[in-house]
Protein backbone atom coordinates (compact mmCIF):
# COMPACT_ATOMS: atom_id res chain seq x y z
CA UNK A 1 0.00 0.00 0.00
CA UNK A 2 1.29 3.31 -1.04
CA UNK A 3 2.94 5.56 1.91
CA UNK A 4 0.04 7.97 1.34
CA UNK A 5 -3.22 5.79 1.98
CA UNK A 6 -1.16 3.98 4.85
CA UNK A 7 -0.90 7.62 6.49
CA UNK A 8 -4.75 8.34 5.57
CA UNK A 9 -5.35 5.14 7.15
CA UNK A 10 -3.78 5.58 10.23
CA UNK A 11 -4.28 9.40 11.12
CA UNK A 12 -7.49 9.78 9.33
CA UNK A 13 -10.17 7.49 10.58
CA UNK A 14 -11.79 10.14 12.23
CA UNK A 15 -13.50 13.54 10.07
CA UNK A 16 -11.55 15.77 12.87
CA UNK A 17 -8.35 13.60 12.31
CA UNK A 18 -8.94 14.31 8.69
CA UNK A 19 -9.86 17.99 8.41
CA UNK A 20 -6.94 19.15 10.72
CA UNK A 21 -4.89 16.54 8.10
CA UNK A 22 -6.17 18.60 4.83
CA UNK A 23 -6.24 21.46 6.52
CA UNK A 24 -2.07 21.23 6.71
CA UNK A 25 -1.78 19.63 3.10
CA UNK A 26 -3.71 22.23 1.34
CA UNK A 27 -1.22 25.01 2.42
CA UNK A 28 -0.59 26.89 -1.17
CA UNK A 29 2.96 27.44 -0.14
CA UNK A 30 3.80 23.31 -0.97
CA UNK A 31 2.76 23.92 -4.23
CA UNK A 32 6.62 25.62 -4.09
CA UNK A 33 8.56 22.54 -3.37
CA UNK A 34 10.64 21.38 -6.26
CA UNK A 35 10.39 17.99 -7.70
CA UNK A 36 14.08 16.96 -6.93
CA UNK A 37 12.38 17.70 -3.17
CA UNK A 38 9.03 16.04 -3.12
CA UNK A 39 11.28 13.18 -4.56
CA UNK A 40 13.76 13.30 -1.52
CA UNK A 41 10.56 13.24 0.45
CA UNK A 42 9.09 10.44 -0.53
CA UNK A 43 12.58 8.79 -0.06
CA UNK A 44 12.54 9.39 3.43
CA UNK A 45 9.00 8.35 4.00
CA UNK A 46 9.74 5.32 2.10
CA UNK A 47 13.09 4.88 4.12
CA UNK A 48 10.75 5.01 7.99
CA UNK A 49 7.63 3.33 8.00
CA UNK A 50 7.40 3.38 11.77
CA UNK A 51 7.19 7.21 11.33
CA UNK A 52 3.24 6.22 9.72
CA UNK A 53 1.93 5.47 13.59
CA UNK A 54 3.57 8.90 14.76
CA UNK A 55 4.37 11.21 11.85
CA UNK A 56 4.21 14.38 13.83
CA UNK A 57 6.48 14.01 16.65
CA UNK A 58 9.18 14.65 14.10
CA UNK A 59 8.64 18.19 12.35
CA UNK A 60 10.61 16.79 9.30
CA UNK A 61 9.29 13.89 8.46
CA UNK A 62 5.24 15.40 9.18
CA UNK A 63 6.56 18.25 6.75
CA UNK A 64 7.32 15.66 4.46
CA UNK A 65 3.97 13.57 4.80
CA UNK A 66 2.40 16.70 4.02
CA UNK A 67 4.12 17.87 0.98
CA UNK A 68 4.10 13.76 -0.27
CA UNK A 69 0.06 14.02 0.36
CA UNK A 70 -0.23 17.06 -1.43
CA UNK A 71 2.26 16.28 -4.89
CA UNK A 72 2.28 12.54 -5.24
CA UNK A 73 -0.64 10.38 -6.74
CA UNK A 74 -0.68 7.24 -4.40
CA UNK A 75 -1.79 4.67 -7.09
CA UNK A 76 0.99 5.63 -9.70
CA UNK A 77 3.47 7.38 -7.67
CA UNK A 78 3.77 10.18 -9.83
CA UNK A 79 4.29 14.16 -9.22
CA UNK A 80 0.75 15.71 -9.93
CA UNK A 81 1.00 18.60 -12.05
CA UNK A 82 1.30 21.74 -10.07
CA UNK A 83 -1.58 23.51 -11.21
CA UNK A 84 -3.76 20.10 -10.01
CA UNK A 85 -2.58 19.33 -6.76
CA UNK A 86 -5.20 20.23 -3.86
CA UNK A 87 -3.27 23.18 -2.09
CA UNK A 88 -3.85 24.86 -5.65
CA UNK A 89 -7.54 23.99 -5.47
CA UNK A 90 -8.55 26.66 -3.64
CA UNK A 91 -6.26 29.66 -5.64
CA UNK A 92 -7.61 28.61 -8.64
CA UNK A 93 -11.90 27.74 -7.99
CA UNK A 94 -12.32 30.60 -5.73
CA UNK A 95 -12.22 33.73 -8.67
CA UNK A 96 -14.25 31.78 -11.20
CA UNK A 97 -16.86 30.90 -8.06
CA UNK A 98 -17.12 34.13 -7.53
CA UNK A 99 -17.62 35.26 -11.13
CA UNK A 100 -19.64 32.44 -11.34
CA UNK A 101 -22.04 33.94 -8.61
CA UNK A 102 -22.48 37.24 -10.03
CA UNK A 103 -25.71 38.14 -11.36
CA UNK A 104 -24.52 39.15 -15.06
CA UNK A 105 -25.50 38.36 -18.76
CA UNK A 106 -26.31 34.48 -19.41
CA UNK A 107 -23.31 34.25 -22.45
CA UNK A 108 -20.48 35.81 -19.32
CA UNK A 109 -22.31 32.81 -17.06
CA UNK A 110 -21.80 30.51 -19.26
CA UNK A 111 -18.49 31.47 -19.80
CA UNK A 112 -17.47 31.02 -16.44
CA UNK A 113 -18.83 28.17 -15.33
CA UNK A 114 -17.29 26.64 -18.56
CA UNK A 115 -14.11 28.17 -16.93
CA UNK A 116 -14.78 26.60 -13.62
CA UNK A 117 -16.07 23.20 -14.84
CA UNK A 118 -13.12 22.78 -17.15
CA UNK A 119 -10.63 22.77 -14.55
CA UNK A 120 -12.53 20.96 -11.69
CA UNK A 121 -12.83 18.17 -14.25
CA UNK A 122 -9.73 18.01 -15.15
CA UNK A 123 -8.56 18.46 -11.38
CA UNK A 124 -10.87 15.13 -10.90
CA UNK A 125 -9.19 13.10 -13.87
CA UNK A 126 -6.03 14.06 -12.41
CA UNK A 127 -6.50 12.82 -8.99
CA UNK A 128 -8.72 10.46 -9.81
CA UNK A 129 -8.06 6.40 -8.62
CA UNK A 130 -5.43 5.43 -11.42
CA UNK A 131 -5.67 1.71 -10.63
CA UNK A 132 -7.73 1.24 -13.70
CA UNK A 133 -5.51 -0.51 -16.04
CA UNK A 134 -5.59 1.74 -19.84
CA UNK A 135 -3.02 0.02 -21.90
CA UNK A 136 -4.17 1.44 -25.55
CA UNK A 137 -4.63 4.94 -23.99
CA UNK A 138 -8.58 4.56 -24.85
CA UNK A 139 -9.55 5.09 -21.46
CA UNK A 140 -7.58 8.48 -21.64
CA UNK A 141 -9.41 9.07 -24.86
CA UNK A 142 -12.40 8.35 -23.40
CA UNK A 143 -12.07 10.36 -20.15
CA UNK A 144 -11.25 13.19 -22.55
CA UNK A 145 -14.55 12.56 -24.55
CA UNK A 146 -16.56 12.36 -21.57
CA UNK A 147 -14.74 15.42 -19.62
CA UNK A 148 -15.58 17.47 -22.73
CA UNK A 149 -19.36 16.59 -22.83
CA UNK A 150 -19.59 17.30 -18.85
CA UNK A 151 -18.27 20.47 -19.20
CA UNK A 152 -20.13 22.30 -22.01
CA UNK A 153 -23.72 20.63 -20.59
CA UNK A 154 -22.86 21.76 -16.84
CA UNK A 155 -22.02 25.09 -17.97
CA UNK A 156 -25.13 25.18 -20.58
CA UNK A 157 -27.27 24.50 -17.62
CA UNK A 158 -26.26 26.77 -15.18
CA UNK A 159 -26.96 29.58 -17.75
CA UNK A 160 -30.02 27.78 -19.21
CA UNK A 161 -32.21 30.16 -15.95
CA UNK A 162 -31.07 33.17 -17.27
CA UNK A 163 -30.83 32.59 -21.07
CA UNK A 164 -34.98 31.80 -20.45
CA UNK A 165 -35.28 34.79 -18.44
CA UNK A 166 -33.44 37.38 -21.11
CA UNK A 167 -35.16 35.50 -23.99
CA UNK A 168 -38.99 35.98 -23.10
CA UNK A 169 -37.93 38.99 -20.61
CA UNK A 170 -39.35 37.73 -17.64
CA UNK A 171 -38.53 40.44 -15.15
CA UNK A 172 -41.06 40.14 -12.82
CA UNK A 173 -39.92 40.03 -8.80
CA UNK A 174 -40.63 36.48 -8.64
CA UNK A 175 -39.00 34.97 -11.40
CA UNK A 176 -36.00 37.22 -10.25
CA UNK A 177 -35.90 35.74 -6.81
CA UNK A 178 -36.33 32.16 -8.65
CA UNK A 179 -33.50 32.85 -11.11
CA UNK A 180 -31.17 34.94 -9.53
CA UNK A 181 -31.20 33.84 -6.21
CA UNK A 182 -32.73 29.90 -5.92
CA UNK A 183 -31.87 28.00 -8.81
CA UNK A 184 -28.02 28.45 -8.87
CA UNK A 185 -27.75 27.08 -5.30
CA UNK A 186 -29.02 23.18 -6.30
CA UNK A 187 -27.94 23.84 -10.04
CA UNK A 188 -23.95 24.44 -9.07
CA UNK A 189 -23.83 22.14 -6.80
CA UNK A 190 -25.87 19.30 -8.74
CA UNK A 191 -23.73 20.16 -12.10
CA UNK A 192 -20.32 19.95 -10.27
CA UNK A 193 -21.17 16.45 -8.68
CA UNK A 194 -22.45 15.14 -12.52
CA UNK A 195 -18.85 16.18 -14.07
CA UNK A 196 -17.39 13.86 -11.26
CA UNK A 197 -19.82 10.83 -11.90
CA UNK A 198 -19.08 11.37 -15.96
CA UNK A 199 -14.92 11.75 -15.88
CA UNK A 200 -14.80 8.66 -13.24
CA UNK A 201 -17.45 6.44 -15.04
CA UNK A 202 -14.96 4.24 -16.05
CA UNK A 203 -14.19 3.49 -12.56
CA UNK A 204 -17.62 1.48 -11.94
CA UNK A 205 -17.58 0.44 -15.37
CA UNK A 206 -14.53 -1.38 -15.54
CA UNK A 207 -13.34 -1.66 -11.57
CA UNK A 208 -10.41 -0.35 -9.58
CA UNK A 209 -8.00 -2.32 -7.00
CA UNK A 210 -9.01 -3.13 -3.99
CA UNK A 211 -6.30 -4.27 -1.02
CA UNK A 212 -5.88 -5.92 2.14
CA UNK A 213 -4.15 -4.18 5.40
CA UNK A 214 -1.09 -5.11 3.94
CA UNK A 215 -1.31 -3.42 0.55
CA UNK A 216 -1.91 -6.76 -1.42
CA UNK A 217 -3.89 -5.89 -4.55
CA UNK A 218 -6.87 -8.85 -4.05
CA UNK A 219 -8.54 -7.73 -7.26
CA UNK A 220 -10.64 -5.40 -9.45
CA UNK A 221 -14.02 -4.49 -7.93
CA UNK A 222 -17.21 -2.53 -9.70
CA UNK A 223 -18.16 -2.18 -6.88
CA UNK A 224 -15.61 -0.28 -5.03
CA UNK A 225 -15.48 1.88 -8.02
CA UNK A 226 -19.00 3.06 -7.43
CA UNK A 227 -18.36 3.66 -4.08
CA UNK A 228 -15.41 5.69 -4.74
CA UNK A 229 -17.19 7.71 -7.15
CA UNK A 230 -20.54 8.05 -5.47
CA UNK A 231 -18.72 9.61 -2.20
CA UNK A 232 -16.52 12.02 -4.49
CA UNK A 233 -19.32 13.21 -6.29
CA UNK A 234 -21.04 14.00 -2.80
CA UNK A 235 -18.14 15.55 -1.21
CA UNK A 236 -17.74 17.83 -4.48
CA UNK A 237 -21.44 18.68 -5.05
CA UNK A 238 -21.69 19.82 -1.04
CA UNK A 239 -18.58 21.88 -1.29
CA UNK A 240 -19.83 24.02 -4.04
CA UNK A 241 -23.34 23.74 -3.06
CA UNK A 242 -22.59 25.28 0.17
CA UNK A 243 -20.04 27.60 -1.26
CA UNK A 244 -23.77 29.18 -3.21
CA UNK A 245 -25.95 28.80 -0.72
CA UNK A 246 -24.49 29.85 2.84
CA UNK A 247 -22.87 33.36 1.47
CA UNK A 248 -26.61 33.90 -0.31
CA UNK A 249 -28.34 33.27 2.93
CA UNK A 250 -25.93 35.54 4.97
CA UNK A 251 -26.29 38.43 2.13
CA UNK A 252 -29.77 38.31 2.55
CA UNK A 253 -29.37 39.46 6.05
CA UNK A 254 -26.41 41.92 5.48
CA UNK A 255 -28.83 43.83 3.03
CA UNK A 256 -31.72 44.07 5.58
CA UNK A 257 -28.95 45.20 8.17
CA UNK A 258 -28.20 48.38 6.05
CA UNK A 259 -24.41 47.00 6.87
CA UNK A 260 -23.06 47.78 3.74
CA UNK A 261 -24.88 50.28 1.97
CA UNK A 262 -22.89 50.87 -1.51
CA UNK A 263 -22.76 47.91 -4.42
CA UNK A 264 -19.24 48.28 -4.19
CA UNK A 265 -19.29 47.51 -0.46
CA UNK A 266 -21.99 44.64 -0.97
CA UNK A 267 -20.10 43.23 -3.80
CA UNK A 268 -16.93 43.63 -1.16
CA UNK A 269 -18.68 41.43 1.71
CA UNK A 270 -19.88 38.68 -0.93
CA UNK A 271 -16.09 37.79 -1.98
CA UNK A 272 -15.20 37.64 1.34
CA UNK A 273 -18.54 35.95 2.49
CA UNK A 274 -17.49 33.50 -0.68
CA UNK A 275 -13.84 33.05 0.12
CA UNK A 276 -14.59 32.07 3.79
CA UNK A 277 -17.02 29.58 3.23
CA UNK A 278 -15.15 27.90 0.29
CA UNK A 279 -11.87 28.20 2.73
CA UNK A 280 -13.87 26.44 4.98
CA UNK A 281 -15.74 23.93 3.23
CA UNK A 282 -12.81 22.78 1.30
CA UNK A 283 -11.03 20.95 3.78
CA UNK A 284 -14.92 19.89 5.61
CA UNK A 285 -15.96 18.31 2.31
CA UNK A 286 -12.22 16.46 1.55
CA UNK A 287 -13.00 15.29 5.27
CA UNK A 288 -16.54 13.94 4.67
CA UNK A 289 -15.52 10.25 3.77
CA UNK A 290 -11.93 8.14 4.38
CA UNK A 291 -9.17 8.93 1.41
CA UNK A 292 -8.17 5.21 1.80
CA UNK A 293 -11.85 4.33 1.23
CA UNK A 294 -12.88 0.96 3.13
CA UNK A 295 -15.58 -1.63 1.84
CA UNK A 296 -16.76 -4.75 3.69
CA UNK A 297 -15.53 -7.73 1.93
CA UNK A 298 -19.56 -8.81 1.66
CA UNK A 299 -20.29 -6.31 -0.79
CA UNK A 300 -17.69 -7.15 -3.10
CA UNK A 301 -17.72 -9.54 -5.84
CA UNK A 302 -17.52 -13.01 -5.82
CA UNK A 303 -14.47 -14.16 -6.94
CA UNK A 304 -12.76 -10.66 -4.07
CA UNK A 305 -14.98 -12.58 -0.97
CA UNK A 306 -12.91 -16.02 -2.19
CA UNK A 307 -9.84 -14.84 -2.35
CA UNK A 308 -9.28 -13.25 1.88
CA UNK A 309 -10.50 -13.69 4.94
CA UNK A 310 -10.60 -9.71 5.87
CA UNK A 311 -13.49 -8.66 6.91
CA UNK A 312 -12.49 -4.96 5.51
CA UNK A 313 -10.97 -4.26 2.30
CA UNK A 314 -9.43 -1.05 1.32
CA UNK A 315 -8.72 1.42 -2.00
CA UNK A 316 -8.00 5.05 -2.78
CA UNK A 317 -10.82 7.18 -3.00
CA UNK A 318 -9.60 9.82 -4.63
CA UNK A 319 -10.32 13.65 -4.33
Amino acid sequence: MDANLRLWREQGPSFFQRFLLWADALDPLLLFASSDEIRRTRVLIESSEKTLSVPTQNEQTKQAFLLSLSSIHPDTGKIIPGFFRPPAFLPLTLPLVIASSLQVQAKQIFLCQFAFHAYTTAFTVLNANGTTKDEDNSLQQKQQLLGLGAVSYAALIGALPFIFMNRYTLKSPLTQLVVKKLLPIPLFGLTSAFTVVAVRSPEFENGIEVMDRNGKVLGVSKKAGAKAVKETALSRGVLFGTAFFLPAVLMHFVERSNFAKTSRALASVRMLLITSVLAGMLPASLSMFPQCGEIKRADLEPEIVSSTEETVLFYNRGI
